[in-house]
């Protein structure tokens, strides 16, 4: 038997249930314009396994894990691509199993706070309940919702020549879209039929060469896991984005794209909302993973209100923030605008 579940970046819940054909693997399918990549956990024993990265194309499906699913449940994490421009995107929940940036196998005792490997850490895993399903499979969505997977390939297309600096349309079918693409074939040098994987390749290789060293990174230097949550205001609207878990020791990208902001808002806490920073400047915030746009009162839309800490960003392109035991640390920009 198999099942089908729709996770969202911001709410992580299951939404719509799909039938597709049977197989022991546990499938990861995005319905996003991101390049994704994908990691899973499950119990076996007294261990917990986790196994990653699976790279999944927009509009595509790839195997997290190749084996009958013999458990009642799963666990799955998934990230944007390093090449993209702009916030970058985490897909989870509130299980905390151990990862790492390079591809990883990693076995721990069930319950383990610590991965036991010093480029190891926890992120936060959702859980997927398949029911003992032989084969199951997760559809990643994000805030637009594509009209089936050529939308989303065409869009994550554009979305990667955008990163790379060309002009073009964000669905990816306008004569911007399709005359940069064009441009990025020729260029390379590939073939008329170059298959998806191929140019994918290509475009996310130009666009991790082209990646802005700028933007606003939150490092951990306390000793305990932080999830950090920050704000941006301009005259017409404000954004809000949450959370990012930043273990102790690590460092968490919130922004990669050369800030043009003269401040950038922040809130960072321990679990159980003990909060390491924090100021008088309100902002809504959710429990879940979430991106909130507006000024609209918090408590009216289901948001809590909570103060943010301004950290001066104005006249650099980027910027690294540190948070130790008791709050924010001094700390430097690390990137300013070229000349």
């Amino acid at each position: 038997m198999t099942r089908a579940a729709i996770f969202c970046a911001a709410l992580l819940l299951g939404a719509g249930v799909n039938a597709v054909p049977a197989s022991a693997e546990l499938r990861v399918c995005n319905q996003t314009s991101y390049v994704l990549y994908a990691a899973a956990g499950y119990e076996s024993g007294v261990q917990m396994l986790t196994r990653g990265w699976t790279r999944v194309l927009p509009g595509a499906c790839a195997v997290a894990l190749q084996q009958p699913l013999n458990q009642p449940q799963y666990f799955l994490y998934a990230r944007s691509s390093r090449a993209h421009s702009g916030p970058a995107l985490a897909w989870g929940g509130h299980i905390r199993l151990c990862a790492k940036e390079t591809n990883f196998a990693i076995d721990v005792p069930v319950g383990a706070d610590r991965c036991g490997s010093d480029d190891a850490y926890l992120v936060p895993f959702a859980s997927v309940s398949t029911g003992h399903a032989a084969s199951w499979t997760t559809t990643l969505a994000g805030s637009r919702r594509y009209a089936g997977a050529a939308a989303a390939r065409a869009a994550g297309i554009a979305r990667l020549l955008a990163d790379i600096g060309y002009k073009t349309d964000a669905a990816g079918t306008a004569n911007a879209s399709i005359q940069a693409l064009a441009s990025f074939r020729a260029r390379m040098r590939l073939a008329a039929n170059a298959s998806d994987t191929d140019l994918f390749d290509a475009l996310e290789t130009e666009a991790l060469k082209t990646a802005a060293p700028a933007g606003y990174s939150i490092c951990n230097d306390g000793q305990s896991e932080i999830w950090a949550a920050i704000a941006l205001r301009s005259k017409r609207i404000s954004v809000v984005r949450g959370w990012w878990d930043v273990p102790s020791g690590a460092c968490a990208k919130a922004l990669t794209t050369p800030l043009d902001y003269d401040n950038v808002y922040l809130l960072a806490q321990k679990h159980g909302s003990d909060k390491l920073v924090s100021g008088s400047t309100a902002f809504c915030v959710s429990g879940n993973a979430f991106e909130i746009y507006g000024n609209a009162p918090c408590t009216a839309a289901g948001f809590s209100t909570v103060g943010f800490a301004s950290t001066n960003t104005k006249g650099v392109t980027g910027l690294v923030v540190h948070v130790g035991n008791d709050g924010l640390l001094p700390s430097a920009p690390k990137w300013t605008p070229s000349k």
